[in-house]
């Protein structure tokens, strides 16, 4: 299969430089029947994660130690061009992964025998659907008043066309040499998340990882506006 031109003279096929980040917005109180809310949106794509709890947790969810959390992830079926199923093998392995990640960024030891729901939906997918997620928990979890160490921030990093590029989105996902997922916790300079599709030599990994917290940290200053500022921001490419 001929190779795809994803970058030319310096930029993408959206005009986008190897290191920019589309457009984000993020936003709090979006489910108004929910705890917490949050929706994050790199680009077209848009993630909403709802919190519902700490509640009363019983058997087997009830942890004598700790709260149980739970995180679901969907695809809505209009999110993409060809409809989706809401259940997959796929949005099982999202929704663990987050799980597991959130499991390390929250208190949950302050809410022993205590059941913490949460319910991500992706309403519109143009690739990094499960960085949008994390970071609309992060912000559902802020505003539903949960304590954690730290918002965690995540963005996508890949290679295209040879080079590594910053937040993948379109054909860049599909025709690219290489996705990853990084999701960092600013607070003690740590990866909580890192999963890679493709083929990247040791020079290659070192360049996508300090690019991928570079991008972390301007995600983080994005959520911190929302929260500090009101309860919407939208921010530039930055």
């Amino acid at each position: 299969m001929k190779e795809e031109e994803l970058v030319r003279d310096g930029k993408r096929t959206d005009g986008r430089r190897l290191d920019e980040i589309r457009e984000m917005e993020a936003k709090i109180g979006v489910v108004k029947n929910a705890y917490g809310s949050g929706l994050f949106r790199f680009g077209n794509t848009i993630a909403i994660a709802s919190v519902y709890g700490p509640s009363e947790a019983y058997k087997p969810f009830e942890r004598p130690d700790k709260a149980f959390l739970i995180c679901d992830y969907k695809m809505l079926p209009f999110s993409t061009q060809e409809r989706t199923k809401l259940r997959s093998r796929r949005s099982e392995e999202i929704s663990m992964v987050i799980t597991r990640a959130f499991e390390n960024v929250l208190f949950l030891e302050e809410m022993p025998r205590t059941k913490i729901r949460v319910s991500i939906q992706i309403i519109n997918a143009e690739a990094s659907t499960r960085c949008a997620a994390i970071n609309a928990c992060s912000l559902a979890f802020a505003d539903a008043s949960i304590p954690m160490k730290d918002l965690l921030c995540s963005i996508s990093v890949g290679k295209i066309n040879g080079k590594i590029a910053l937040d993948i989105a379109g054909k860049e996902d599909s025709f690219g040499e290489c996705d990853m997922a990084i999701a960092y916790l600013p607070v003690n300079d740590s990866i909580y998340l890192l999963q890679a599709d493709g083929d990247l030599s040791r020079e290659e990994f070192k360049e996508a990882i300090s690019l991928g917290i570079n991008g972390c940290l301007k995600v983080y200053e994005v959520m911190k506006k929302c929260l500090i500022e009101g309860n919407e921001y939208v921010g530039p490419r930055v």
